[in-house]
């Protein structure tokens, strides 16, 4: 099945601790069906000191389920993402305005 979420995407969040905020996607793990929003589901990891990198608490940003991320459509609203097409080319649109999201 085609991606209806994809890197570089602005999303909310539709449900968990961030609830409402906003980001963008970072990277997606279309296997495990989930998605990395840069700045949101944010946990502490602990790693130690090495030659390269200094060690100690470091924040990072968790995957959050795709069912719990939608896109942002032209009106920064929740939107589901459908697709068409357009002469021979399948084209993502968003289903509240009816845009083409990637042209």
């Amino acid at each position: 099945m085609a991606a209806k979420l994809k890197k570089g995407d602005k999303v909310v969040v539709l449900a968990g601790k961030d609830k409402g905020k906003e980001g963008t996607i970072s990277s997606v793990d279309p296997k495990a069906n989930k998605a990395v929003v840069e700045g949101l589901n944010i946990a502490i990891r602990a790693t130690r000191q090495s030659q390269t990198s200094q060690g100690g608490r470091i924040p990072k940003a968790m995957p959050i389920d795709l069912s719990n991320l939608a896109m942002l459509d032209a009106n920064g609203k929740a939107t589901r993402v459908g697709f068409r097409m357009e002469g021979d080319k399948k084209v993502r649109f968003a289903k509240t305005t009816g845009d083409v999201i990637d042209a």
